[in-house]
């Protein structure tokens, strides 16, 4: 069907073009002071009446999360309703300010990035696949997993 010029044509889901952003961090995740280091990553927890994904956003220095939502769907305004949260709640004044992610889609999206600029952020991702990139909030999922009254 290609060389007959009739194959149908091939349909790409969202935006196949966003670049990830360059990791700034490089896995070193201590920080002077407050508000210089955001962390944020997603997350699922099985209910009775299905499953529902948090996203959540941390200060590395502090180690508090200071911006969360929780939903039952992944897409993109589960994140960039925490980063708003997270800013509203910090209103973070430094020049040098980052937030680190994955790489999933929703990091990726335009709206997210649009979130970052209003918020005077820089994006950094960690490598794909690096179960070491994002450390800090891994850990803290582990955590948080373990006290749920699911388990």
């Amino acid at each position: 069907m290609d060389r007959a010029g009739t194959a149908g044509r091939r349909l790409r889901h969202g935006q196949g073009d966003a670049e990830p952003a360059p990791d700034l961090v490089n896995r070193h995740f201590t920080v002077d002071g407050p508000d210089r280091l955001w962390i944020t990553d997603i997350t699922e927890h099985p209910t009775e009446e299905g499953k529902v994904y948090c996203a959540a956003v941390m200060d590395a220095y502090s180690r508090l999360i200071i911006g969360w939502s929780i939903n039952t769907h992944m897409r993109t305004e589960l994140v960039t309703d925490a980063l708003g949260m997270a800013t509203i709640r910090r209103k973070p004044e430094n020049d040098k300010k980052v937030l680190h992610s994955g790489h999933g889609s929703q990091y990726t999206a335009w709206a997210f990035g649009q979130r970052l600029r209003a918020a005077e952020l820089l994006a950094s991702m960690g490598s794909v696949g690096g179960c070491y990139d994002n450390a800090m909030m891994e850990s803290f999922w582990e955590h948080s997993n373990s006290k749920s009254p699911s388990r």
